[in-house]
């Protein structure tokens, strides 16, 4: 399947995933969200490894096949667990006590440093129309901030804008990493996304006993269905990501654009169903971001 096809498939569902964290996190026990969340994520891929273990040979589908690992490469995806498990922590508290229709576009810009790193570390050379395409939906994103500040968000002060930022700086690091893992390392997409998930829960612990101990009188956790929903959400737009990144031919900048389209997703919801404020300018910058995505499905 075509790489981009992929990647705005992955984007649809990052959509509904940062929708379903909005509802989880609202007047909620960050910490202990972010945990439960992410054993479930494990849950579901222990049997897969431990089938691997038994007898790798009988898996039928061979997408979510399990491969052994050297330690060496077991170290690796610890790496990006942890670099993960900051971006989510910061994105999570963000997106607790921010608006949706702000937040999601901020943690949309990652493409733009995705794209510097990309360009300048990595050799890679989006064709001309490629980078009127990402050109568009950055400005799209620019936008977006300045219709931010209109609504009393300070984006210079806010400490929670300030998680999204690092969250959206780390999330940009990490896509630059997969790439790593999958084209130099060859971890195939389902091993990294089985163990990475795996480790997610040891680096979420020491987070939870935090709140645990210390806070969690003050901010008590409510349990809600939307929290047993942001795994397998994000595990599945996940899939379609590492597919797309695995192909020898995806650009990274390309696919990391096309990705944070989620956006879309959450403006939508965000419009309304949670009335937020300025639909109309913001929906202008939804439509820049389509434009931007179909140049850059149709550029050669």
């Amino acid at each position: 399947m075509n790489w981009i096809l992929l990647a705005v498939g992955s984007s649809l569902l990052l959509g509904i995933y940062d929708i379903t964290k909005k509802k989880a996190a609202h007047g909620n026990a960050v910490p202990a969200v972010l945990l439960i969340s992410v054993c479930v994520g494990a849950l579901l891929w222990i049997p897969l490894v431990t089938w691997a273990s038994v007898d790798p040979t009988s898996q039928p589908i061979t997408r979510l096949r399990v491969e052994p690992l050297s330690y060496y490469s077991h170290g690796l995806i610890v790496l990006k667990s942890i670099l993960v498990g900051f971006s989510w922590t910061c994105s999570l508290f963000a997106l607790k006590h921010l608006p949706l229709s702000i937040a999601a576009p901020i943690r949309s810009s990652s493409p733009l440093w995705t794209i510097a790193i990309a360009t300048l570390f990595l050799g890679e050379r989006p064709s001309m129309g490629q980078w009127v395409g990402i050109a568009i939906v950055l400005l799209a994103f620019w936008r977006f901030s300045i219709l931010g500040s209109r609504e009393g968000i300070n984006f210079r002060r806010d400490r929670w804008v300030g998680c999204m930022i690092l969250a959206t700086l780390s999330g940009a690091v990490s896509s630059i990493y997969d790439k790593y893992l999958l084209q130099t390392a060859l971890i195939p997409p389902a091993t990294l996304q089985a163990w990475f998930s795996i480790y997610l829960v040891p680096v979420m612990v020491p987070l939870f006993l935090w709140w645990f101990f210390c806070e969690r009188s003050e901010k008590p956790f409510h349990f809600h269905w939307s929290i047993l929903a942001i795994s397998p959400l994000l595990l599945t737009a996940d899939m379609l990501y590492f597919t797309a990144v695995a192909d020898p031919e995806a650009l990274i900048s390309v696919i990391s654009t096309v990705r944070r389209c989620s956006v879309v997703v959450a403006f939508a919801y965000g419009a309304r169903y949670l009335q937020e404020a300025q639909w109309r300018p913001k929906a202008w910058c939804v439509a820049a971001i389509l434009l931007g995505v179909m140049i850059l499905t149709c550029a050669p």
